[in-house]
């Protein structure tokens, strides 16, 4: 049985190798380590920044998310991101995310302070797109556009 629960610092190891993983899978890239874990450890030492949650199945953890926070002045209140997505390969297609999305949406209440749901995607995620699509998201209404100085 899947369960979502909010991630403890000792789910951090399987959230750092999740996102080296992750960048890998999906954009090539190698990640440093020892920034990544400090990346990890920073959201567990400061709430403010996110809040990671992980799927786990016979207690072992199969999945994981980032929540992040953005201010909407148009809905007084708190847009949730979605960023940081793993889940691991034998368990993808089971419905883990789907899983985890509806955990988060269960925290957007009238009384939470939250309003919605965001998520951003690479195009040619094609088979990503699909699922969120299936929850009944979509991608009509913004582009997201970045600048990131190399490091």
């Amino acid at each position: 049985m899947i369960t979502v629960k909010e991630a403890v610092p000792d789910d951090a190891l399987y959230i750092i190798d999740f996102q080296l993983k992750m960048a890998y899978e999906t954009e090539s890239l190698q990640l440093d380590y020892h920034t990544v874990t400090k990346g990890v450890h920073a959201v567990f030492e400061d709430a403010s920044k996110g809040r990671y949650f992980v799927a786990t199945e016979n207690n072992k953890v199969i999945g994981s998310l980032m929540l992040t926070y953005e201010w909407s002045d148009w809905r007084f209140g708190t847009v949730l991101w979605i960023q940081s997505v793993y889940i691991i390969p034998e368990f993808r297609g089971q419905g883990v995310f789907k899983k985890m999305y509806q955990h988060i949406q269960q925290l957007v209440t009238p009384d939470s302070g939250y309003r919605g749901i965001r998520l951003y995607v690479d195009r040619s995620n094609h088979a990503a797109q699909k699922v969120y699509e299936s929850l009944g998201m979509n991608g009509d209404h913004y582009q997201v556009y970045e600048w990131m100085p190399e490091q």
